[in-house]
């Protein structure tokens, strides 16, 4: 049985992420910040650690607990915590947006550096992040979870250079809008004018669920693929991104 680890399982990607390799036959271990959504994934089966990744301790102590839980034998990490600060950059503060990269990006850093040993030893693992739509395109208003986002994407290039060598895979899974409750969790720096999703958004807005058959691939294919781009938004972004010019892209991204 291989074992994953899943970080952000409290909700939406995680969560349902979780729930599905379990049944799928993976051992799962899963993890959260609260001790509340701790104990309703203990009650759903799930063997769990606690873990913010806005704290250097908790990191390490989640990393050793995992390696004791299945004896060193981790075959995949699945980096999917994470939230989101929006507002316009001059709405940020430094402390903010240090708050954002430390867990989107300085966290998945140091997790995923405690836990690859184990992987290089066995010469065999997965990794997998979870990026977004604005790790390919920078909206306005989402400037700080956009340059988390292209951080991780720009980190797991080089991370998968690295290890080409070896029988480790790593994968991005870049999601377009999702049913989940990630919106109504992100930190918005003014309330006078909140950020959201343009209304047509919805009609291509996903359940989270579409995510698994590209986490099944991602995980499972001899040959997975460097970038899964879920939803059409997502991957006419990633088209548009690579053949317009930047000034046309400016124009449609400021609804001119």
């Amino acid at each position: 049985m291989r074992t994953i680890f899943i970080t952000g399982c409290s909700s939406g990607i995680g969560l349902i992420s979780a729930i599905a390799l379990k049944k799928r036959g993976y051992r799962v271990i899963a993890s959260c910040r609260k001790i509340a959504d701790q104990q309703k994934l203990i009650e759903q089966g799930f063997e769990t650690v606690l873990l913010d990744l806005d704290d250097a301790n908790s990191i390490n102590q989640a990393a050793q607990q995992v390696l004791t839980l299945c004896e060193g034998k981790l075959y995949a990490l699945f980096n999917n915590a994470g939230f989101g600060v929006y507002g316009r950059l001059n709405t940020i503060s430094r402390s903010q947006l240090e708050s954002q990269f430390s867990t989107n990006f300085f966290g998945v850093h140091q997790l995923t550096q405690l836990l690859l040993p184990a992987m290089i030893e066995q010469n065999e693992g997965r990794i997998i992040q979870t990026s977004s739509i604005v790790g390919i395109v920078a909206t306005p208003g989402r400037g700080a979870y956009s340059a988390s986002k292209y951080a991780l994407e720009a980190w797991s290039d080089v991370l998968r250079l690295e290890l080409a060598n070896t029988n480790i895979k790593v994968c991005l899974i870049e999601p377009g809008p999702l049913k989940t409750y990630f919106s109504n969790n992100v930190n918005q720096t003014e309330k006078e004018k909140i950020v959201k999703n343009p209304p047509i958004a919805k009609r291509f807005t996903l359940a989270p669920e579409a995510i698994l058959p590209y986490l099944y691939h991602a995980l499972e294919h001899n040959k997975p693929k460097i970038r899964y781009r879920v939803t059409k938004v997502t991957k006419l972004a990633a088209i548009a991104k690579r053949l317009l010019p930047d000034r046309l892209m400016d124009k449609i991204l400021q609804n001119k």
